[in-house]
């Protein structure tokens, strides 16, 4: 391993942090959720979460019916690849996405499922339909089940954050209901030949409010810690790794800071093995602005952003990293 490196002792160097405590807790309970969460995501940005509202055996389905869908032949998947959705929905091919700043596309496929929009709000004229793969039925199915379940435990989060932010408890429920969030199952996989300068993802931030990451099939994950070395982080059993996006990095004007990560190449002799990850992207309603909270301006940090709507800043990102 590289002397740079370190390993990452979970139970030390992020914080683990019960949501049982915010859920059903007594108020000392409750207020010490909202600050260890609060100040985790101040100092690294990054906290593991257990007693989430994710099941096991809904993780689990979904994993299988992904590794289907990877396995399928690449002209079989290529029907996904819907021209003019940006890869909002449906399937987006290896080496199609790259980090922002970077040429090298990351080596990597994704499938996406997006928002199934609740009663008759308008907002579903919007957003496009979810694609389905006939080859593999039960992919959107196990899909949706997870959406739904990170899609509530991130509801709860972010209600710790508004309460961490001095704002109302439910600051953030109207602005992702309905949102615009995506879960992507990611398929990393075997290198053949010399990657050179390519990576299974290159350093980023993530573009939304907060990322919910399931347990990887394998190690890969690092984040960037505040002495600027890259850290290795692995999601522990029954726990979700979640971490801050640009979008409330904005919001908070630099308080809770956005983390570089990347997920990094297997050593040579594991070239020929594959990883999948799950991640969830909560997204507000496209309409939400995100202008730097008054709260977090003042003499000592100033403004430090413009103002922008999330689905202003969403085209503008994807721009960026390849997609749109």
């Amino acid at each position: 391993m590289d002397k740079n490196k370190k390993i990452l002792d979970n139970t030390s160097n992020i914080e683990i942090v019960d949501l049982t405590d915010f859920r059903e807790g007594n108020i000392t309970k409750k207020t010490g959720f909202v600050q260890s969460l609060g100040q985790a995501f101040v100092k690294t940005g990054f906290v593991a979460v257990k007693n989430h509202t994710l099941r096991d055996e809904d993780a689990e389905m979904l994993y299988a019916e992904s590794k289907k869908f990877f396995a399928l032949p690449d002209e079989v998947k290529q029907k996904y690849e819907i021209e003019g959705l940006a890869g909002q929905r449906g399937y987006t091919a290896f080496g199609k996405e790259h980090a922002k700043g970077r040429k090298e596309g990351d080596l990597k496929e994704f499938w996406h499922i997006g928002q199934e929009v609740e009663g008759d709000d308008p907002i579903r004229e919007i957003y496009p339909d979810n694609i389905s793969p006939t080859e593999i039925s039960g992919l959107n199915t196990a899909g949706i089940k997870v959406y739904k379940a990170m899609e509530q435990t991130g509801k709860y989060l972010l209600r710790a954050i508004a309460l961490y932010l001095g704002l109302d408890e439910l600051y953030f429920d109207d602005k992702i209901y309905n949102g615009n969030s995506i879960l992507r199952p990611i398929h990393y996989g075997p290198i053949s030949g010399n990657p050179k300068n390519a990576m299974r993802a290159a350093e980023h931030e993530d573009i939304n409010l907060i990322t919910l990451l399931m347990g990887a099939s394998a190690e890969g994950l690092e984040i960037l810690s505040k002495s600027r070395e890259w850290v290795p982080v692995t999601a522990l059993p029954n726990q979700i790794v979640v971490n801050v996006g640009d979008m409330l990095q904005r919001l908070t004007n630099n308080k809770l800071r956005s983390s570089t990560h990347r997920v990094v190449n297997p050593p040579e002799e594991l070239w020929h093995s594959s990883r999948y990850s799950i991640p969830f992207f909560l997204h507000p309603r496209p309409e939400m602005p995100l202008d730097c909270l008054e709260s977090c301006i003042d003499n000592e940090h100033p403004k430090r952003f413009e103002n922008i709507t999330a689905g202003e800043y969403l085209s503008q990102r994807l721009r960026e990293i390849g997609l749109k």
